[in-house]
């Protein structure tokens, strides 16, 4: 399992696999196609003309089984930059073999600050997935918390301090 940088090159791959994401996510938000026949994300190219945005592809051997997008939010009073995993998606047939856990516990390190993981009310699979990541990864040491502009729960922590990967 590899966590890797989406070159812009790869632009159009990224969008391939955004539509299947959207497709699996269309269960829990009422998104329609448009007259193409495509969901597009409309904030894609900005993860390679904005600071702050980071796009990744998750491989398994030499495969592609998803990936990932991470923003930074801000910072906090103390000049911790605060990051949030915008979207995350491993393919069906990568799941349940851990491939997600390593995945967010590399990018938890990767960007020292605070998180903050933010889950869809309707989505309780996600939900259940992040909230065990984030037990895991902090010893329990996260604030669960609502925010007026967001429909579900926000787990927040610090990675501070690397932890292992254990998938």
């Amino acid at each position: 399992m590899t966590i890797e940088t989406a070159p812009y090159q790869q632009k159009s791959t990224l969008r391939n696999l955004m539509e299947l994401y959207q497709y699996d996510f269309s269960e829990f938000e009422p998104d329609d196609v448009n007259e193409n026949g495509l969901y597009e994300y409309m904030f894609l190219d900005h993860y390679w003309t904005e600071d702050g945005r980071y796009p990744f592809f998750i491989r398994v051997n030499t495969n592609l089984a998803g990936f990932a997008l991470v923003r930074e939010l801000g910072t906090t009073d103390n000049d911790e930059t605060i990051y949030s995993i915008a979207e995350f998606f491993v393919m069906k047939r990568y799941r349940k073999n851990g491939i997600g856990q390593y995945i967010a516990v590399e990018l938890f390190n990767r960007f020292q600050g605070i998180w903050k993981v933010a889950v869809l009310e309707s989505n309780k699979p996600a939900q259940e997935f992040w909230r065990k990541i984030v037990e895991r990864y902090t010893n329990n040491r996260y604030q669960v918390i609502r925010e007026e502009d967001w429909d579900g729960p926000i787990q927040i922590f610090s990675s501070a301090t690397p932890r292992e990967t254990n998938a």
